[in-house]
């Protein structure tokens, strides 16, 4: 429950990553209380750092929502208020990232309870219908394309496959999630751990391990088996009032 609630978090997600020395995308956070209250102060912060990336764009979000819900990829100063408006109208917290230009959409299948040995799948790549992978992008059929092996080389994979295990470590994850990562250019940044990954027909946490031989089925077992695994080796002792010292 915690490791989820931490990946849902992307506020709390990317200061933990940023702590660890795991690269994410630089952000600004934009509590809705303040941009109510001091909307030119939030504009002359946002636009200092805009300037300050390499790309002018922010990708302006919720802090809590998944599935691209409420996201704004802001071009110029004058749409900013209304992705911020968007943003806060479904949290009390709103991220603005630095856009990375021209960045590739990775994403890798994790699953395992002992985080010594862990199954890493990926990762693939989504090639997306509309400007960023957004909401209609995600779930209309036949807009965006998906492949389950990203054209990488070896030691672009391997440096992916160690911040997955990094990033599912950190959060505490147990049974499966997926990592998701931007590849601008050579730098690799990762962008969020969902604990819930779709299983839409496009979705590639499902689809990733067929690389290993695992079918649909296969995957749906096998994290049924995990959470049977996981659920067995939870302590039986309660503490009672006796275990105590009086």
């Amino acid at each position: 429950m915690a490791a989820s609630a931490l990946g849902m978090d992307k506020a709390l997600f990317k200061r933990m990553c940023r702590g660890l020395g795991i690269s994410v995308v630089d952000w600004r956070e934009v509590r809705a209380a303040r941009w109510t209250s001091d909307r030119a102060g939030v504009r002359r912060e946002m636009a200092a750092f805009a300037a300050g990336g390499e790309d002018p764009r922010l990708m302006v979000k919720p802090a809590g929502l998944g599935s691209s819900v409420g996201m704004t990829l802001v071009h110029d100063a004058a749409e900013l208020a209304p992705a911020l408006d968007l943003a806060c109208r479904y949290d009390r917290l709103a991220l603005a990232e630095h856009y990375a230009p021209e960045a590739r959409d990775l994403e890798v299948s994790v699953m395992g309870i002992d985080h010594g040995k862990l199954e890493i799948h990926g990762p693939g790549e989504v090639l997306s219908g509309h400007e960023f992978y957004d909401y209609a992008a995600k779930y209309t059929p036949g807009l965006s394309e998906t492949s389950t092996r990203a054209e990488l080389t070896d030691v672009e994979r391997a440096v992916i496959h160690k911040m997955t295990r990094d990033v599912y470590r950190a959060i505490g994850a147990e049974g499966f999630a997926r990592v998701d990562f931007l590849m601008s250019g050579e730098r690799i940044l990762v962008s969020e751990i969902n604990t819930i990954p779709g299983f839409t027909p496009i979705s590639l946490f499902p689809t990733m391990p067929a690389e290993s031989g695992m079918t649909f089925l296969d995957v749906i077992l096998h994290i049924i088996e995990l959470a049977l695994e996981r659920h067995a080796a939870r302590p039986t002792t309660r503490l009672g009032v006796g275990d105590l010292p009086r």
